[in-house]
């Protein structure tokens, strides 16, 4: 497995997902996961400061999985906003909490079903709120 790439988080993103964390059971899905990630950042920014180029919460992005070229647009969103049909993938998920903080040109390992790893290339940051967007927990 290779090594996580480093990440960069802002501060307001940080403040909500550990709201987040701290109103959930820690034996839940994502949750460790989750924190992990948010322990791990080496960056921390405002939400001004943020460079367009790299995933905050509620962001769109383009990302290909590396073996097959399947290319997937996905939108990083809380909990309660995820919809799979729509491409909003939650926070909680494996797949969401390793894009947070990613910047265009880095990979990730995309934890699948079955055991199976992906390796995930994030192309673009399609959309990017400089707010950090909504937050209804």
């Amino acid at each position: 497995m290779s090594t996580a790439p480093s990440i960069i988080l802002t501060r307001l993103d940080v403040q909500r997902l550990e709201r987040l964390i701290d109103s959930l059971d820690d034996s839940l899905p994502g949750v460790i996961a989750l924190q992990s990630e948010l322990d791990r950042a080496e960056t921390l920014v405002g939400h001004d400061e943020v460079p367009a180029d790299v995933v905050t919460m509620n962001s769109r992005v383009h990302c290909r999985e590396e073996s097959s070229g399947k290319d997937y647009h996905l939108t990083l969103v809380y909990p309660q906003d995820a919809d799979a049909d729509k491409g909003k993938i939650s926070i909680l998920a494996p797949v969401g909490s390793a894009l947070l903080g990613l910047q265009a040109g880095q990979h990730i390992d995309w934890p699948a079903p079955g055991g199976k790893t992906l390796k995930l290339k994030l192309l673009e940051v399609e959309f990017q709120p400089k707010d950090g967007g909504a937050c209804t927990f």
